[in-house]
């Protein structure tokens, strides 16, 4: 499961209407890629589509679509959004992480 936080859905909810994407039928696509100072970052970004090996969740109003190898890496994460001056945006709360980076985009297992 992938929750998402109060502050981040409604961010989410915002973000997507801005870029064309509706809430209530399109997704937010999460995975993890090889990168970031720590060895993996994670990918965010909107779909309009699901694929037939992806996992679906739902939380907190938004469709989560991960592909089964990022999955194994996000098991239990709350994806969650920080704001204001010194807000840092969208973070990755993964109790999978042993070590992230100093911006916490990237994580190493």
């Amino acid at each position: 499961m992938i929750k998402v936080s109060d502050t981040a859905s409604k961010r989410v909810a915002l973000l997507m209407e801005d870029e064309g994407f509706d809430v209530a039928k399109d997704y937010v696509r999460v995975g993890v890629k090889s990168g970031g100072c720590s060895g993996l970052s994670y990918d965010l970004k909107f779909d309009h589509d699901s694929g037939e090996e992806d996992k679906i969740f739902v939380d907190n109003g938004v469709t989560i679509a991960v592909d089964k190898k990022s999955f194994l890496y996000l098991v239990g994460t709350t994806l969650e959004f920080e704001g204001g001056l010194n807000g840092k945006g969208f973070q990755f709360n993964n109790p999978n992480a042993n070590r992230t980076c100093g911006c916490g985009e990237s994580f190493s297992l």
